[in-house]
């Protein structure tokens, strides 16, 4: 039987959520970070984070807290781990759940909130002033996204619905800070059967590349499958 009595004796511990979100612009692979406090002079760099209600889980209260600091909604969010640590808020024991969040720039940039002083920034360039263990929290974000871009098909939702493979080749030299052959990268991106060749080319290429777009079907299907898109990568 539950005992009641001793579960109201146990110490209370806050809990709260932290996004990393990751973005791409079509050359850089960036990060969105937020003013620390309302005050814009204050150069203390933040994730997007917030506290959990009583009346809601985990994933709804990323979801509610991703919306109310950006204005984003529907967006890939996938739970990174949890931060524990008995000082990692100086103010009152906190535990924080973070969440990774991939996302198109040029798509829903327009759409963030800048209520917050939010900007992005590149993966090489992170500033140092950040919160609590919030850099922590980016570099184990940073290697989970590589991880996962490496070997299984993650990272479509940073690309527009239609892309060229030069342009699926600029996404992975950015997610690893490196550069790939164009030959042995197109081979065994199309080796996967995740993509759908389209008949349209892009208007502002030279060469008039194919368009392709993500077979959804398939994607759904292998997205947790080990597909190796990445030979020996670099973590």
């Amino acid at each position: 039987m539950l005992d009641k009595h001793s579960y109201a004796q146990q110490p209370k511990c806050l809990v709260a959520l932290d996004s990393i979100i990751f973005g791409f612009d079509g050359q850089q692979l960036k990060i969105l970070l937020v003013k620390r406090g309302t005050d814009p002079s204050v150069d203390t760099w933040s994730l997007m984070g917030g506290w959990l209600n009583p009346n809601e889980n985990l994933e709804a209260a990323a979801d509610r807290i991703l919306y109310e600091l950006t204005g984003l909604k529907d967006v890939y969010l996938e739970q990174l781990y949890t931060f524990g640590d008995t000082d990692r808020d100086p103010i009152e024991r906190t535990v924080a759940v973070a969440y990774f969040a991939l996302i198109n720039i040029e798509k829903y940039d327009s759409k963030i909130s800048q209520a917050h002083h939010a900007h992005w920034f590149p993966i090489s360039n992170i500033p140092e002033n950040l919160l609590f263990d919030h850099e922590k929290m980016i570099e184990l974000a940073i290697q989970q996204l590589r991880y996962k871009a490496a070997l299984h098909p993650l990272g479509f939702e940073l690309l527009p619905e239609k892309f060229t493979i030069p342009q699926l080749q600029k996404l992975y030299e950015a997610v690893f800070l490196t550069t790939f052959d164009k030959r042995n990268f197109s081979r065994k991106i199309l080796s996967t059967h995740l993509l759908i060749k389209l008949k349209e080319k892009q208007k502002s290429s030279k060469k008039g590349a194919f368009l392709y777009e993500v077979d959804q079907e398939k994607y759904k299907l292998h997205n947790n499958s080990f597909l190796n898109f990445v030979a020996n990568p670099e973590f």
